[in-house]
């Protein structure tokens, strides 16, 4: 299994950018799929889930200008952020928990991370 994300890169401030995230390989199913970010010498932190039934969850602060989506078919994860600040720089990594099979335990898997400068 493995999830390829795509669309970071750099903005100014109010700015926007889309991140997409698709899950490949061997899936029987998939509950949560979100978004963490991290930066330097801080820890991992909740951006936005979204579970297999829709539900959203977001980090604190963050409902207001970041929106996350979810194609259940396809297996893909979408943040789209707007008003973007100085502060939301960070590598944000997409993360899935899935199922491979109907009889082995749910399992975590991480993205490879991509970074997000916002530049005031």
């Amino acid at each position: 299994v493995q999830l390829v994300e795509s669309g970071g890169g750099s903005v100014t401030a109010g700015g926007s950018l889309t991140l997409s995230c698709a899950a490949t390989g061997p899936i029987f199913k998939i509950d949560g799929m979100g978004w963490y970010r991290q930066t330097a010498g801080n820890r991992r932190a909740l951006v936005a889930r979204t579970s297999r039934y829709g539900g959203t969850e977001y980090g604190s602060g963050l409902e207001d200008r970041f929106t996350v989506s979810r194609n259940t078919a396809e297996n893909t994860v979408t943040l789209q952020m707007t008003g973007l600040k100085p502060e939301d720089t960070a590598v944000y990594t997409c993360y899935a928990e899935i199922f491979t099979t109907y009889w082995q335990p749910r399992q975590d898997y991480w993205g490879q991370g991509t970074q997000v400068t916002v530049s005031s």
